[in-house]
């Protein structure tokens, strides 16, 4: 099976998209700054059968992300697939938000993709294939308020992927990006409920309202599960998108409909 590496994969889409690619028969790189949700998922997908390397690496760090890279092609002998997708955000109007709210959005997600690319990429050119998928967001598609530095970081994603799927289509490396809407992720649901818990009544009727609000925007009346945006990264990683490179492709439920 090919070799994929997950970044941020100890909750969420990460952790799906190592269920998903261990399911499909691949060996799965965990990637997190967190051991105990390292070595949690990687159990899961040692339980599916997969071979697993489990790794704890900071991506805003280059010397760890190379030092990672380089563990990964000694214990493994290779890595076909680079999916980013470690993030970190924070809901704060920019009139309200100081410098210091902007780095970790921007060293994360930005820093973090271009730290991790940078890495495998030269090793992808070297055996002509590879496939980089970074995760983006909505938010970076069509802006959204009180997220406006995430936005940016994650529109600068798909900037990058876009310039990196022309520099290096000739070597047989595809280059693109999933953007998920709104997904059950374990974070958003300890969110929800840390907010309910702490609601007055009078407040968890507007949460109620503005739940019910929220899922009206999406045509298919329902939020995304992890697996869900897994399961596109990894048709993206598969020789099915062999001819796909250089795009972006929403899993939201038809909250955006853009081209």
């Amino acid at each position: 099976g090919k070799v994929a590496l997950v970044t941020g994969a100890g909750e969420g889409i990460g952790r799906g998209t190592i269920l998903t690619f261990a399911e499909e028969g691949a060996k799965v790189v965990v990637n997190d700054i967190v051991a105990s949700k390292v070595e949690n998922v990687a159990d899961k997908a040692r339980a599916l059968g997969a071979e697993v390397l489990a790794i704890v690496a900071d991506v805003t760090n280059a010397d760890e992300v190379n030092g990672m890279v380089k563990e990964v092609i000694s214990k493994v002998g290779r890595i076909d697939i680079l999916v980013n997708n470690a993030y970190a955000s924070g809901h704060k109007l920019f009139t309200q938000s100081i410098r210091a709210d902007w780095e970790k959005p921007i060293n994360v997600c930005l820093y973090g993709t271009l730290n991790c690319s940078r890495a495998v990429i030269e090793h992808m050119i070297e055996r002509k294939y590879g496939k980089i998928i970074s995760l983006i967001s909505d938010a970076g598609r069509i802006g959204e308020p009180g997220l406006s530095v995430y936005a940016a970081a994650k529109a600068g994603i798909l900037a990058f992927s876009r310039s990196l799927a022309k520099e290096v289509g000739r070597y047989n490396i595809n280059v693109n990006c999933v953007s998920p809407g709104a997904t059950n992720t374990e974070r958003r649901i300890r969110e929800h409920q840390a907010e309910w818990e702490r609601a007055t009544e009078e407040e968890r009727q507007r949460i109620k309202k503005r739940d019910e609000a929220q899922l009206k925007l999406y045509p298919l009346g329902k939020l995304a599960e992890p697996e869900d945006v897994a399961n596109m990264v990894v048709f993206l990683a598969s020789e099915h998108a062999r001819h796909i490179t250089g795009q972006v492709i929403s899993v939201d439920g038809g909250y955006i409909m853009i081209g």
